[in-house]
């Protein structure tokens, strides 16, 4: 069989006849220095950072900022209010005179039997005598039957036979009722009348610690004793409160309320409205002021 090779077979190569271990002379060639091995660097991997899953919250802004360039001062000129009335409260407080004292009554006898309005109050408080009438009174009412105004029906003697007979703390003190009645222009048989009524001449009620003749209310004038049911006002002596008797009735229910009978003068004095017997009130006066311009001591 042809072989793949027009040359035909190769002869084998012959062995070469020099020794093996000849030395082969060494080339000039730079020695390196060793090697050393180095330490392999680790690589720490960290985990990978978790994104953040929060939810945006918007805010809306308060209603009331877009008002802060005048509500700040409204509030601050409130604010300066309050502590402004608080300073003149507290200021007319401690200008209080001592004998002025504040009484809360529930009834209505005390601002109806001493009150009216500031400008009528203000007069009879501040008078010292009978004051001219706002408006003139007819004669037929002023002069007409039980009105209080007129000459004494009585005797300065007569009255202290009346007071010493009911036994009166304020026996003795007759002339004085008598001229004060002269004074104002009423007759001294209605005061009388009504000492007799609110307090049997001092012996019963409030009257025998405030010494007052018709148990008036307290007044600015006068200290306030506060140990009944309200407030009475506090009379000097006797005869104190016979003048501030006459002078509320003449210069306040007379002069200026123009009230002269003893029908319209008791409604105001003593009204229904505080518990009390108008019409029973009314007849009991009339009936003392008849026993006695009669002459009798007792009704």
């Amino acid at each position: 069989m042809a072989r793949g090779s027009s040359y035909g077979d190769k002869p084998p190569l012959t062995p070469l006849s020099f020794p093996v271990d000849v030395p082969i002379t060494r080339r000039a060639t730079r020695v390196l220095p060793e090697v050393q091995p180095q330490k392999e660097k680790v690589t720490q991997v960290l985990p990978a950072k978790r994104k953040s899953t929060r939810a945006v919250v918007y805010k809306e802004p308060h209603p009331l900022l877009r008002h802060r360039s005048w509500l700040t001062p409204f509030i601050l000129c409130m604010v300066i209010v309050v502590l402004g009335s608080f300073v003149l409260i507290s200021a007319a407080i401690f200008q209080r005179h001592d004998n002025q004292n504040l009484v809360t009554y529930n009834g209505q006898s005390f601002p109806i039997q001493v009150g009216g309005s500031i400008s009528a109050f203000n007069t009879w408080q501040n008078s010292t005598g009978p004051i001219a009438t706002r408006t003139p009174i007819p004669i037929k009412v002023s002069t007409g039957p039980y009105s209080v105004l007129g000459k004494p029906t009585i005797s300065a003697a007569f009255i202290n036979q009346v007071l010493a007979a009911y036994g009166s703390p304020a026996a003795g003190t007759g002339q004085q009722m008598y001229d004060l009645g002269v004074k104002y222009g009423i007759d001294p048989v209605y005061a009388l009348a009504f000492f007799m009524h609110e307090s049997l001449f001092g012996t019963t009620g409030e009257a025998r610690v405030t010494l007052s003749l018709g148990n008036m209310r307290c007044i600015p004038s006068r200290p306030c004793d506060q140990t009944g049911d309200g407030g009475y006002a506090q009379m000097y002596s006797w005869v104190d409160g016979y003048e501030q008797w006459y002078k509320l009735i003449r210069n306040l229910y007379v002069a200026q309320w123009g009230l002269v009978t003893v029908d319209q003068i008791i409604p105001t004095y003593a009204p229904s409205s505080d518990h009390n017997d108008v019409a029973g009130y009314i007849a009991a006066l009339k009936h003392e002021v008849d026993t006695w311009r009669a002459g009798i001591l007792r009704p």
